[in-house]
């Protein structure tokens, strides 16, 4: 009985994020459970105006889904691959730094 309330509960997790993924405009608790990262920090990230957030009647806090994902993927650290091959093209146009 235990294993089926645990896919049920599986089952409903999945659902509620299919149901989040497809919505435009997040509240707090929905984006969280979005991210992964908690209310509390979130709201810190609102607070110190960091994270893109609308609060139409001054309380409420919504989030565009689009923008969030956006900023979640700003700051890309590239990969130590990336780095070499740029490496290597620098150095071949311009022989006198690869020495």
């Amino acid at each position: 009985m235990k294993e089926i309330e645990e896919r049920l509960e599986a089952v409903e997790a999945a659902l509620e994020m299919a149901g989040i993924a497809k919505k435009e405009v997040l509240t707090l608790a929905e984006l969280s459970k979005y991210t992964g990262l908690s209310r509390s920090y979130l709201y810190k990230l609102t607070m110190r105006r960091v994270i893109p957030h609308s609060k139409p009647a001054g309380k409420m806090l919504f989030f565009r889904r689009e923008e969030i994902e956006i900023w979640l993927l700003q700051n890309r650290v590239s990969t130590a691959e990336e780095i070499s091959s740029k490496a290597v093209a620098y150095c071949s146009k311009n022989p006198s730094h690869g020495r």
